[in-house]
């Protein structure tokens, strides 16, 4: 049976407009999810390509909503890679619907832009793992019930090579959740504090030691979910809008500045259309910092822009509230400004971006790094 003749079968034999996670679990069984993922796990073991024909023929019917990006983007795709099949029959079919959300315990109040020096330590317990520390700036944690988690389990070897990756119970005994508020006013993130918590070894994603490897599968795939998505020009639009409703407010050079956005915009549309075609041809790699260092200082550019356009620094709500999704086109242009100040933090700072675009994909030399071979209990924190 090929593509075609599964999306008329799912939609002969399922409702889309019934319940959206009962449609969504249909689509996955019809291996209808991620096309190239295997058989049995939500694909067919085909070409990415064809996924691009499942989302045109689906497009009106039940999608993923914004709050499964993390175990969507980021988690999926770190199981299949270093699952086993316990741990991919189990956790990918919930992921896949909605009815289990993730969230990302990697950041640390010491171990943000150098990821490797974390401090979360696990300690074995016979078949378990003893789990103490903090991490900050979760999304979504309030909603997760699974996270990924880097820690350290060996201090006394250097700091790449002493972490183990794990997926976390969220509502295990031990692990405590605190609201972060932004300087919007709500609270996307979180910190999370994990005390005691125990983790069953069969919760372990990869070999003890090779966590480092593994979490680079995931912030590859994080960076390209957020870089490397189809383009929305949505910032543009808005400011583009705002350009035409207030003729009286245009000048030289804000015309200037818009239509140089304009191209920008344009290139990173493209950029993302070639970074989306090589991942059909294989894993994603060091390309997606770029488009996502791009797509922050694109945003940052227009929601500044049009900040000084309309001359409005109204904001429209500062109450506290426990948000589930970014609204950059639904709120006001003062939400817009100062929600993309975030851009050039999550997902990998722009400092860190930079520097792997320069080693990794324009091949010029390394920084000095005097740590590289120091214990990871000897650095100085």
């Amino acid at each position: 049976m090929d593509v075609a003749q599964r999306i008329t079968r799912l939609l002969d034999e399922h409702d889309p407009a019934g319940d959206p996670q009962e449609w969504l679990g249909a689509r996955y069984d019809a291996g209808l999810a991620w096309v190239w993922y295997p058989e049995g796990l939500g694909g067919l073991g085909l070409s990415r390509d064809a996924q691009a024909e499942i989302d045109r023929a689906l497009a009106g019917t039940p999608q993923p909503t914004a709050v499964q990006g993390i175990g969507l983007g980021m988690a999926a795709p770190t199981i299949l890679a270093f699952g086993t099949s316990d741990q991919k029959s189990r956790f990918l079919r919930p992921l896949w619907t909605g009815e289990e959300i993730w969230c990302q315990l990697f950041s640390e109040p010491g171990a943000g832009s150098d990821l490797a020096t974390l401090a979360t330590r696990a300690v074995q317990d016979g078949d378990e793992w003893v789990v103490d520390g903090q991490k900050v700036w979760t999304s979504g944690a309030h909603h997760a019930r699974w996270a990924i988690l880097v820690t350290r389990t060996d201090p006394d070897v250097p700091k790449h090579r002493g972490l183990t990756y794990f997926v976390c119970d969220m509502h295990a005994p031990g692990v405590e959740v605190r609201p972060l508020r932004q300087i919007t006013g709500e609270a996307e993130f979180n910190e999370v504090f994990l005390t005691g918590v125990r983790l069953a070894d069969d919760l372990r994603l990869g070999q003890v030691g090779d966590g480092w490897r593994v979490a680079q599968t995931t912030l590859m795939n994080e960076r390209v979910a957020i870089g490397g998505a189809r383009v929305r020009r949505g910032m543009l639009e808005v400011m583009v809008e705002a350009w035409r409703e207030r003729p009286e407010n245009r000048t030289h050079d804000l015309h200037q500045r818009l239509l140089a956005l304009y191209v920008e915009s344009e290139v990173t549309r493209l950029s993302g259309a070639r970074l989306r075609e090589q991942l059909a041809a294989g894993q994603p790699g060091p390309e997606g910092s770029g488009m996502k260092l791009s797509f922050a200082e694109l945003n940052q550019a227009l929601s500044g822009l049009e900040q000084e356009f309309t001359r409005d620094l109204s904001y429209d709500d500062w109450d506290f509230r426990r948000s589930d999704t970014v609204d950059f086109y639904g709120r006001d242009a003062g939400y817009r400004y100062l929600r993309a100040k975030g851009n050039s933090i999550e997902g990998g700072t722009s400092e860190i971006l930079r520097n792997i675009v320069s080693e990794r994909v324009l091949g010029l030399p390394s920084e000095p790094r005097i740590d590289k071979d120091v214990p990871w209990k000897d650095l100085p924190r």
